[in-house]
């Protein structure tokens, strides 16, 4: 079922406000324990920030592909393999963020600018199958609000320990 127009207004602000809710928490993370995992397989904050960037990057090219290919096909991912493969230990958190803001600032202007009728494009999925534009916006619109509150918990965590 596709979304109504103010299902889908509330879900873009919440897409366009996810990138300053995933550094406030990153800012509320001292340094010393940025790197810190609350337990086994668990990912650290730093982890959490550099999968943020690689999600959002393919987030923007999956948006794309449901809207203008044909018969777009979404492949998934492992992301724990991610973030052992990349090692996102030694990635730079920085570069990171500015990474996840410019996705989405550059996603949001184009999503912006959508005409009603091109909401509703249903593609495939490698993993879940059916995937369309309103999934991808439900799915996106929570994902960096999970991470932050995610790296919050790592801190909370950490002072608990």
């Amino acid at each position: 079922m596709s979304f109504d127009a103010a299902t889908r207004e509330s879900c873009l602000r919440r897409y366009a406000e996810g990138s300053a809710l995933l550094r406030k928490a990153w800012s509320e993370v001292p340094v010393e324990v940025r790197t810190w995992r609350p337990g086994e397989g668990r990912w650290s904050a730093h982890e959490v920030v550099v999968h943020c960037a690689d999600s959002e990057a393919y987030a923007a090219i999956r948006i794309r592909l449901l809207l203008a290919e044909p018969k777009p096909f979404i492949v998934g991912y492992d992301e724990n393999l991610w973030a052992r493969r990349f090692d996102y230990h030694a990635s730079d958190p920085e570069l990171a963020l500015v990474l996840v803001e410019a996705a989405r600032r550059h996603t949001m202007a184009m999503l912006s600018q959508l005409p009603e009728e091109a909401w509703g494009r249903v593609g495939r999925h490698s993993q879940s199958g059916p995937y369309g534009t309103d999934d991808w916006l439900r799915n996106y619109s929570e994902h960096l609000e999970i991470h932050a509150a995610q790296i919050r918990r790592n801190l909370v965590a950490w002072q608990g320990r």
